[in-house]
């Protein structure tokens, strides 16, 4: 029988892999539905029609919103085909590909085999996340490679199932990170093969276990039998920069790639949280006994974590930062409050998960020591009041009922505990750098009034996710008291409602900046340019078909936070996501992520598809943000 597993995503696989018990309180939900609809219109027009900081209302139709524009560019249409598309004046190329050599002793791409089994040279499987870094004259990029596509990876395997260790090592090498030097010439951008700085970072590298949570004995194995040492990193998804110039990478659905090669084990009860299962979704387990959970049950409490990696220094060991939490990370926002404390916000991509706060004890101090900024400082969760208000519930032993250590192996149980607000799947977070305001990509929901949480925490409509079965998304914004980001306390409204004006009349249209001409689903990476415009990168339903009728590929869009405005730049292939964004240091070429197309992207017709970063300039040589 052929499986399934890994045609899914990651969403489709933790469903069905782990349903949620359905709500019984209908009669609740239906309550909640109808006396919520008044409130849904005047919250949308709080959160879409006035602007943060008394900034002026959204405009709600293109025309009027043409005499205001900052767009440099003439927004695009959808696109349903097998390429890129941008906007007249601009042009894009391929940086890299998936198996692309990053040393020029590894073999050329084969798509007969999928890449060679020495995976650890060449570029990874499907970029996410990524940043650049300067270094003297030369220029780095650090980009994540979320998970493989065995089908793919394993073209000749049925199904892209692995029958080796050799076969599942060459997957392990595939995720992780890739650092490189890029550089521009005449040619075009490329990467500077065998550069001293080209790293590959995967499932195997040795790495070191930091904060409160290292020597715990939940993260203690027969090969670590410390606690403080661990092989990889694993799913990386969305990325983070710090200011003394270290990149984070963010470990996502983690939780896949564990399963049991003795169906009789018994699981410890915390498992259940995180989605842990006796079978996994890649076959791991059966040729690697560190995944398999009746060897090493403590292997996955080693994972879903925040990691951070010195791209400067290749021989720098990446250190896992447990006080910032255990749960699926998507990225890492990191802004230096008014005291000069650190704050880091993160997101867990899961239904009806949370959003969180980190905020350091201790002060950055330019060129001081900065090992315990990670290490030593508060965990926060996201409390969304139906006024507009918020406040972040510190993560302690008094509001949670946990140790320390425990709030940073368990933290989604210590948030429900502390009774933050459920959200819709929260991704991106990114912080506005010409005003102090944050955002947040909640992507979607289809359980949202449905089904609860995998802890049991409700998820009925609540404001700051006020749509029942949302499978369109919206994007939240906070302004922190006091133009502060380590107050405790926040103003927050509805930045967009992505839905279909098209197909619906309702609030699944989405929210006033929202029209036929602009309209999109799954909003998932964010990122602001230096001239305060926000880029969104959208990874959601692609057929065009139904609900989704008239938004095609996945996109790139352009928000206006003053104005509310909205418009599209750029369309990827089908089957794809946009995901990573970052620009090159004179601000005139755009590096973006295109993942796991379904196209044969891009090399045409006959050949595998390849998961790619691409290169956008302007053809007069402008700026890009």
């Amino acid at each position: 029988m052929a499986d399934k597993r890994v045609d899914l995503s990651w969403d489709e696989w933790d469903e069905l892999n782990d349903p949620r018990p359905d709500q019984n309180e209908f009669d609740q939900v239906v309550e909640n539905a109808l006396s919520r609809r008044g409130f849904l219109s005047g919250l949308v027009a709080f959160g879409s029609g006035a602007a943060v900081m008394g900034t002026g209302a959204l405009l709600s139709s293109t025309a009027e919103a043409a005499t205001t524009s900052r767009f440099a560019f003439k927004p695009i249409e959808i696109a349903t085909d097998a390429t890129v598309h941008v906007p007249e004046g601009y042009t894009w190329d391929i940086l890299t590909r998936w198996g692309d050599p990053l040393f020029s002793d590894a073999p050329e791409f084969s798509h007969e085999t999928g890449g060679d089994i020495a995976s650890d040279r060449i570029f990874g499987e499907n970029t996410d996340g990524m940043e650049l870094y300067e270094v003297g004259d030369k220029q780095l990029i650090a980009v994540n490679h979320e998970y493989v596509n065995p089908k793919i990876n394993l073209p000749k395997n049925e199904d892209g199932v692995p029958t080796s260790a050799a076969e599942v090592r060459k997957l392990q090498n595939l995720q992780g990170v890739s650092v490189m030097e890029v550089e521009e010439s005449e040619g075009g951008w490329k990467v500077v093969q065998d550069s001293a700085y080209n790293r590959r970072i995967h499932q195997n590298t040795p790495m070191r276990i930091a904060g409160p949570a290292a020597g715990h004995d939940l993260l203690k194995t027969d090969a670590d039998p410390a606690g403080i040492e661990v092989l990889g990193t694993m799913n990386n998804c969305g990325s983070g920069k710090t200011p003394w110039g270290t990149y984070l990478t963010c470990e996502e659905n983690f939780n896949g790639y564990f399963g049991s090669t003795d169906e009789t084990a018994e699981l410890p009860a915390a498992f259940s949280r995180y989605g842990i299962k006796a079978e996994s979704r890649y076959s791991y387990e059966k040729f690697d006994p560190r995944y398999d959970l009746s060897k090493n049950p403590n292997e996955p409490n080693r994972f879903g974590y925040i990691v951070e990696i010195d791209p400067t220094d290749p021989e720098s060991k990446p250190v896992k930062r447990t006080a910032l939490g255990r749960f699926k990370h998507e990225n890492a926002a990191v802004v230096i409050a008014k005291d000069g404390r650190i704050v880091v916000y993160l997101g867990d991509d899961e239904r009806g998960e949370f959003l969180y706060r980190y905020v350091s004890n201790g002060v950055y101090q330019p060129g001081g020591d900065t090992e315990n900024l990670l290490n030593e400082g508060t965990l926060y969760v996201a409390k969304f009041y139906d006024d507009g208000k918020g406040r972040w519930l510190p993560l302690t032993p008094e509001t949670t009922g946990m140790d320390a250590v425990e709030i940073c192996i368990h933290t989604r149980m210590a948030a429900s505990a502390a009774g933050g607000t459920t959200m819709d799947r929260p991704e991106w977070v990114a912080t506005n750098p010409i005003a102090v305001e944050a955002y947040c990509a909640l992507t979607n929901n289809r359980n949202r009034g449905v089904k609860p949480n995998a802890g049991g925490d409700d998820t009925s409509v609540n404001a700051a996710n006020p749509r029942e079965a949302n499978n369109y998304g919206q994007i939240v914004r906070w302004t922190p008291v006091e133009e502060n980001h380590a107050a405790d306390t926040f103003d927050w409204d509805l930045y967009v409602m992505a839905g279909n004006p098209n197909v619906h009349g309702d609030e699944y249209a989405g929210s006033a900046n929202v029209h036929p001409g602009n309209m999109f689903n799954s909003p998932d990476g964010m990122a602001f340019d230096t001239a305060g415009l926000l880029w969104i990168q959208t990874d959601g339903n692609f057929k065009n078909e139904g609900d989704f009728e008239g938004q095609g590929n996945n996109q790139m869009l352009v928000g206006d936070p003053v104005t509310g405005e909205i418009v599209r730049f750029m369309t990827v292939p089908y089957g794809a996501e946009v995901t990573g964004i970052c620009w090159s240091s004179d601000r005139r070429s755009l590096f973006v992520g295109v993942q796991h197309p379904a196209a044969p992207f891009p090399d045409g017709e006959g050949k595998l598809a390849r998961s790619a970063v691409i290169v956008v300039k302007r053809e007069d040589g402008g700026l890009l943000g």
